[in-house]
């Protein structure tokens, strides 16, 4: 059965337009029910709707809290523009803010996150850097005999993410001034995600390898096999056919012909499940998905015949369980929301990398001189390829030398009295304990502790030198403390509670700028002008830390996947504990911080979580051909078009008439507040 809308239901939702008529007739129906349910068209969730969608006999809905990008699509495609034109200023973003830090001079955090078609990996830095064999299969070793475990074994990630991706050196200039090395069988070869590098570059992207080298930490010979330690360019999400930024839009939604059994509904803000009775074994199902298109407005529902899957990030997806009544039950009755099923680690062991910038005045060219100083270099084709991309992985070995295991000591004996005192429950600081152990076993591995950037692009032509704490010890929790599914999840981080992790990030930043003082980097920097030459001590260094760093843009682990024991929120099959058909797939459910942006980890959760649910309906997960690794289709596509076998808008199961697709656009600029499957910055 199909449902026709009313202007106000319509509202924001449909990505059908006028000139797309020929090939899909643009209508104002959807289907009462779908088979499976996906919330968030962000990274995750159009890796997922790809996928399932494959078998024909099943329908797929992908509800997006966001626009499809299409007014922003030369912003969100040009390579240099995630700096020079960033969309952190549009409606493309979330805007976010942290609580105040009490360990981070009391600031309130910016938090941009992707509210697009794509989601983060639509507006962030590009950077596909993977995480190490040791941190992954820690993570599969914390989940025991648990059915579903070898999934999340290094060989089977390493599969996974490999399947999203298509490999292409980088050109010949590039590699003689860059001194970029690389190993193609660490690659994927037919994936919808491009990886590649720039066009363009820059004498000191090379003078960073040698500096390091000469400061004893070599170049990565193998960073994408899983040896994630030494100093590497790294590949970025380019096109090189088109030179232009390859995310999940462009690869896993775009290229697909029409199916017929897939919809993706943009401005659709999933408000909470609606659940069912209880099974035989106790647990509830999700019998549909509320939402709504007019900022809470009306709400509208779609049936669930098979599933739910939550891929709304580590932000989104626990706040969508929590409106909907399932998280931990003090939470819950504080905000008003009515316990459905008490479920305690729900937004507990939230886990980012904190990071912060050493700076220097220079007597080169940089990108961002380069490009603010309004010279005709800044239209270039070629320069606008340039995304900054050099880094290093550096572990403990090369940060405390034969003390390493003195400093691992330090950091167990500091594990019980940090313990997160915002629980009431017993198994959240039992898994709390749980992961802090594995993060200390990780720091005697060669995986590294710190990342270093390279950073190239401000607008007063500086250069920086970033430094990013990969591993920490301070967990933090998302929450809510209001009933109404349009306010914000509150986002507490607790950065610095455990003074292991500003003693780690201290050694990462003197690191930083020793190798701004060491040649070849040291002959392009003039002067240190952040924090400058009056921070020294170690008291100063820690001072200065606390009034400036930042998120890295990498949240994780607040849908955990532990035992439910641990305050764990899914089991290795993906499925919340305590409902039958719901499943969380995206960068939340990884139960430790990785040493590597989550931009390639991301992919692989998603194709895995593909993967793992057909195999669970005994669908075949053979890749389908169009989902290869082809150029983009144009820009100005309606993304929701090209993929709804109706070309349908969005709606409800409620009849009403027709909206004309210019009362769409009008209202789209006016839509706040939702939830967004979501990637990485930087």
């Amino acid at each position: 059965m199909r449902s026709s809308l009313s202007v106000t239901q319509i509202i924001g939702a449909s990505l059908v337009a006028n000139q797309f008529a020929s090939a899909l007739s643009p209508r104002t129906k959807i289907d009462d029910a779908y088979d499976f349910v996906i919330v968030g068209g962000g990274q995750a969730g159009l890796v997922l709707g790809a996928r399932l969608s494959e078998d024909k006999n099943h329908t797929v809905l992908v509800l997006e809290s966001g626009g499809d990008g299409d007014d922003y699509r030369k912003r969100i495609d040009t390579p240099a523009y995630s700096y020079f034109d960033s969309l952190w200023t549009t409606p493309l973003n979330w805007d976010f803010y942290t609580v105040a830090q009490p360990n981070a001079g009391d600031r309130e955090i910016n938090w941009p996150r992707g509210k697009v078609l794509g989601g983060s990996s639509a507006i962030n830095g590009l950077y596909m850097t993977r995480p190490g064999e040791d941190e992954i299969n820690a993570w599969k070793d914390m989940l025991g005999d648990m059915d579903g475990a070898d999934n999340w074994s290094w060989d089977s990630f390493y599969a996974a993410m490999k399947k999203s991706e298509t490999f292409t050196p980088p050109v010949d200039d590039v590699i003689d001034e860059a001194g970029i090395v690389w190993n193609a069988s660490n690659h994927g070869t037919n994936g919808p995600i491009h990886t590649s590098y720039p066009d363009y570059t820059f004498p000191e992207v090379g003078d960073w390898l040698t500096s390091l080298q000469a400061m004893g930490i070599d170049i990565s010979a193998n960073m994408y096999g899983g040896e994630n330690l030494g100093a590497d360019v790294s590949t970025s999400c380019i096109n090189p056919s088109n030179w232009t930024r390859s995310y999940s839009r462009s690869g896993y939604l775009d290229p697909l012909a029409d199916r017929g059994n897939y919809d993706v509904l943009a401005n659709a803000h999933v408000t909470r499940l609606v659940f069912d009775n209880s099974t035989s074994s106790g647990k509830k199902t999700a019998g549909a998905v509320e939402y709504t298109t007019d900022s809470g407005s009306t709400k509208l529902k779609v049936k669930v015949n098979k599933e739910v899957i939550l891929a709304g990030g580590t932000i989104g997806s626990p706040a969508v369980l929590l409106y909907s009544g399932v998280g931990p039950k003090d939470v819950l009755s504080d905000a008003g929301v009515d316990l459905v099923s008490e479920l305690p680690g729900v937004g507990q062991h939230l886990q980012d990398h904190f990071s912060a910038t050493v700076k220097w005045s220079t007597n080169v060219d940089t990108a961002g001189s380069i490009f603010y100083n309004n010279g005709k270099d800044k239209t270039d084709a070629k320069f606008l390829t340039y995304i900054d991309s050099a880094v290093a992985y550096v572990n403990a070995t090369a940060m405390y030398g034969s003390k390493v295991d003195e400093y691992e000591s330090k950091f167990l004996a500091s594990i019980d009295q940090y313990a997160p005192n915002t629980t009431y429950d017993d198994g959240v600081v039992t898994g709390y304990k749980a992961i802090c152990n594995t993060t200390s076993k990780i720091f005697e591995t060669p995986t590294g502790q710190i990342e270093l950037l390279f950073m190239n692009s401000d607008a007063n032509g500086d250069i920086g030198i970033t430094a990013a704490l990969q591993h920490p010890f301070s967990h933090g929790r998302i929450y809510i403390n209001s009933s109404n599914p349009m306010d914000f999840p509150v986002i507490d981080p607790n950065y610095l509670d455990n003074p292991a992790d500003a003693e780690i990030l201290l050694a990462g930043i003197k690191l930083a700028r020793q190798l701004g003082q060491t040649s070849p980097m040291s002959k392009a920097l003039t002067n240190e002008t952040s924090p400058g030459s009056s921070v020294q001590s170690d008291d100063d260094w820690i001072e200065w830390l606390r009034k400036s760093a930042g998120t890295e843009f990498h949240p994780s682990s607040s849908c955990a996947m532990l035992p439910e024991k641990q305050g764990g929120v899914v089991d290795a099959n993906l499925l919340v504990y305590g409902l039958s058909n719901v499943r969380v797939a995206d960068a939340s459910v990884i139960p430790i911080a990785l040493s590597t942006h989550l931009m390639s980890s991301t992919y692989g959760i998603a194709e895995q979580a593909s993967d793992i649910i057909r195999e669970y309906y005994n669908l075949p997960t053979k890749p389908e051909p169009a989902l290869s690794g082809s150029a983009p289709t144009p820009s100005s596509t309606a993304a929701a078009a090209k993929k709804s076998g109706t070309a349908k808008s969005n709606g409800s199961p409620a009849g009403h008439d027709g909206a004309a697709f210019s009362l769409v656009w009008t209202s789209l600029l006016v839509s706040v507040h939702a939830l967004v499957g979501y990637g990485l910055y930087l």
